[in-house]
């Protein structure tokens, strides 16, 4: 008997369909991945078992786990199971997190709820979770609040929040969309590790992680199953057109065309720039330290690194987001005030930003077009609200969105839909600059691969440049004319794209690179994990900070720290550069 048998399940609200007659089965310990499209109803299905749609939602069919009728059960009856039994990792850990507790004090009410610990017991059984999926420095994150931690730093809160229970079935919906790929590679071996008691139904979009860790998987769209198989089966020989568009739409290093270098005027130039907070009873944290970057007209650089690393402090401080401790940034040669509000209103309009979080950036009360349309009223306050109106649909049709979203709210959208509002709202002021913080993170392979054809179109109609976070060096690899590695707040290397992913100089770089999950289950995993965890930036180690993690450092590593020196097409911050051939 399966562990999880759903049979006929149909969700509807109102007059519109979400999940249409769909039936699978979960058996213990199997890892099943669902994909599909922003709106497919993959999450829609997850809300479902747990009883948590709303109150509005139409429910047909049958969901049972370990021979038990969901559809239906008492609330009391569903409480002994959530959590306990059937555990979820949530899109958007911002949302699912409890703004009001410390991390660990909310992780910890779990295991006592369930009366699954007592006691000082409660806070160590916290801290190992938090450690086991990759939380640096986890005693002090365990008593930080979730607004207190890094996008990637509250997924895995939010990870370990699940598994601490020890689940007979894990439903993870995208729990590594906000995750930097050497932690990736950690959770996901995390999650096999625990799969051998522990069923895992996967949500994604990434298909690279359902080609390494998934044995079946199921394809939807808009609501309806069109495809299920073994995983080999489904990518070796797809039946449905959409699955085949899917499966072409995954980046791949090393697949397609990539960037050639910028040669032109630079745009933006920042100066040893260095960021740091004031952390209560530690003193400064230094987030950013003496960083230099260039950013050339119609150009995209990339910014990567692990969780932490402080590619969001970065790029804040840069717009005047966030004040900086130190250093100096240009915009067209003309040095701008360190914080936005005393800069011109043109220069803000130039810079815009796409931030890590779409629902947390946008307006729970405003609806999608006057989210979209409020930076015209306040840059184009001569424009008619109709002519304002027909920009925000121009800009939606770009992005992929359908006037039928004008007057959705936040709460009404998907995760990739929520992030695709979030771009249409940066790009509808045409800025010369746009910084991409894990733009494109929420967003399902054929959705993503249009959003960042259009960006390429706009850099080659407009001149656009692009600021450019993301932990998916597939994307990376795809867009990038440049990349600059951060680790610790500090330049391990910088490089052209080319240069960088076929010739890496820093061991930080290639453990990135080897870190990328393959969407071909044929190829076999890179099983060359990072190993150690992220040292805390309260107190970073000596020398080089990587030499604790690195495979390659010697004893001059731990003593002097690198200076960041010309290698080959670019920079790198490494005492051994020149010798090793990675």
């Amino acid at each position: 008997m399966s562990l999880l048998n759903i049979e006929s399940l149909s969700v509807s609200y109102a007059n519109e369909k979400v999940i249409d007659e769909l039936s699978f089965s979960v058996n213990t310990g199997e890892s099943v991945g669902l994909v599909g499209e922003s709106g497919s109803g993959k999450t829609q299905t997850a809300l479902a078992i747990l009883g948590l749609l709303p109150g509005n939602a139409n429910i047909d069919g049958s969901i049972r786990f370990d021979g038990k009728e969901l559809l239906g059960a008492s609330e009391q009856e569903l409480d002994c199971i959530r959590a306990r039994r059937i555990a979820i990792v949530f899109q958007d850990p911002m949302l699912a997190l409890n703004p009001y507790l410390r991390i660990g004090e909310q992780i910890g009410r779990i295991l006592i709820a369930h009366e699954l610990s007592a006691g000082p017991k409660v806070k160590e059984r916290v801290i190992e979770m938090l450690e086991a999926v990759g939380l640096p420095d986890p005693e002090r994150q365990s008593r930080a609040y979730p607004h207190q931690l890094s996008g990637g730093m509250r997924q895995r809160a939010m990870i370990a929040s699940a598994l601490i229970t020890r689940p007979d079935l894990l439903i993870a919906d995208e729990p590594t969309t906000a995750l930097d790929v050497t932690v990736q590679a950690q959770i996901l071996e995390l999650l096999n590790a625990i799969r051998k008691d522990t069923a895992l139904l996967l949500i994604t979009h990434d298909l690279g992680v359902v080609a390494g860790h998934c044995e079946r998987m199921l394809v939807l769209k808009a609501g309806r199953l069109i495809e299920s198989g073994t995983t080999r089966e489904v990518f070796g020989t797809p039946q449905h057109a959409h699955t085949k568009i899917m499966l072409e739409a995954a980046p791949r290093i090393g697949r397609g065309d990539i960037p050639s270098p910028v040669d032109s005027e630079v745009v933006l130039d920042a100066e040893g720039v260095s960021v740091s907070y004031r952390e209560a009873g530690h003193g400064q944290l230094h987030a950013v330290r003496d960083v230099d970057l260039t950013l050339k007209r119609g150009e995209t650089l990339a910014i990567v690194g692990e969780s932490g690393s402080g590619k969001s402090s970065l790029v804040r401080a840069i717009l005047g987001l966030i004040p900086m401790r130190s250093g100096t940034v240009s915009f067209y040669g003309e040095t701008l005030a360190k914080e936005a509000g005393d800069r011109a209103a043109k220069t803000r309009r130039d810079l815009q930003m796409v931030f890590q979080d779409p629902v947390g950036s946008l307006n729970p009360q405003m609806s999608v077009v006057n989210i979209v349309r409020e930076p015209l009223l306040v840059h184009e306050p001569l424009l008619t609200k109709a002519e304002g109106v027909q920009r925000v649909s121009e800009i939606l049709q770009q992005i992929g969105l359908s006037d039928d979203f004008l007057n959705r709210y936040p709460h009404e959208l998907s995760g990739g839909q929520a992030q695709r509002v979030a771009i249409a709202r940066a790009l509808i002021l045409k800025p010369q600059v746009l910084v991409c913080d894990e733009a494109v993170a929420a967003l399902d392979g054929s959705v993503r691969e249009q959003i960042l054809e259009q960006l390429r179109a706009l850099q080659e109609s407009s001149g656009l440049s692009i600021l450019f976070i993301s932990h998916d060096l597939g994307v990376v690899r795809a867009i990038s004319h440049r990349v600059l590695v951060l680790y610790l707040g500090r330049l391990a290397e910088l490089a052209d794209n080319e240069s960088l992913f076929m010739r890496p100089q820093h061991p930080y770089t290639k453990a990135l690179l080897d870190a990328v999950p393959v969407p071909d289950p044929n190829l076999p995993c890179k099983k060359h994990i990072l190993s150690g965890e992220v040292p805390s930036i309260l107190s970073p180690p000596s020398g080089c900070a990587f030499h604790p993690r690195c495979a390659y450092a010697v004893s001059r590593c731990a003593r002097e720290r690198p200076v960041a020196s010309a290698a080959n097409s670019g920079v790198v911050a490494c005492h051994r550069a020149e010798e090793l051939s990675l």
